[in-house]
């Protein structure tokens, strides 16, 4: 079993940016693919990005995509989120997860474990 743990939220100005990270303990980092969704008040949690087991490959939404940049680090057990040219609408909870399964998916229902979440919020 995997545990997550995010960090590195916190309240910025619009334009600027943030770095979440997400440490992991537990089974072996190495072998399973990683997301970050998000969840703003009254909305549903929506995907944001997700990298291979191995981060050759990437997915993003296409709200963040040319302004967030998801990476890991497998030797540190870790996945980040660089998120640039914030926005008001990006406001919201941003949860780390992994996914034990080989293809990597934006279905929010395929990820197994879920970290507690960290609050991003863009002043305007």
């Amino acid at each position: 079993q995997v545990q997550l743990v995010e960090s590195g939220g916190g309240l910025v100005q619009a334009g600027g940016s943030l770095r979440l990270s997400c440490a992991a303990a537990g089974r072996t980092f190495n072998t399973y693919t990683l997301g970050w969704f998000r969840q703003a008040p009254g909305k549903e949690r929506e995907f944001v990005a997700a990298i291979s087991w191995s981060g050759g490959s990437t997915y993003y939404a296409d709200s963040v995509k040319g302004r967030f940049t998801i990476s890991r680090d497998n030797a540190k057990k870790t996945v980040y989120l660089q998120m640039n040219s914030l926005k008001a609408e990006d406001t919201a909870v941003y949860y780390c997860a992994a996914d034990y399964g080989t293809t990597v998916t934006t279905s929010r229902a395929r990820y197994d474990v879920w970290g507690q979440g960290t609050q991003v919020t863009v002043s305007s």
